[in-house]
């Protein structure tokens, strides 16, 4: 299961991580979100030790979601270093997150 990033937790998360980070904002109410929080999951089982894969639910954790701008739900962004390095905006299928994170690690 992904690592849930909240308001309280995510500088210690994100931005104290040496690890390329994923973040997936997400809602409950959130359709195209329900197809890929699983995807999501998976990632954070196969990319372990190698980068950090979590969700920030947008309506608990609004100050997160507004740093980063976030209109569209789901929307993952990919961390380096501090700085957002790639965005997927929509439900995609995981060859698409997986090209991006495996492109961001080399």
């Amino acid at each position: 299961m992904a690592v849930e990033i909240t308001d309280t937790n995510y500088s210690e998360l994100v931005d104290g991580s040496e690890k390329v980070v994923m973040i997936d904002f997400w809602a409950e109410w959130c359709g195209p979100c329900k197809l890929v929080g699983p995807i999501v999951d998976e990632l954070y089982s196969e990319y372990e030790g190698r980068a950090v894969i979590g969700k920030v639910n947008v309506d608990n954790n609004p100050e997160i979601s507004a740093k980063f701008g976030i209109r569209n739900i789901p929307t993952i962004i990919f961390v380096k270093n501090g700085e957002v390095v790639d965005k997927s905006v929509g439900a995609v299928p995981k060859n698409v997150l997986t090209e991006k994170l495996d492109a961001i690690l080399v």
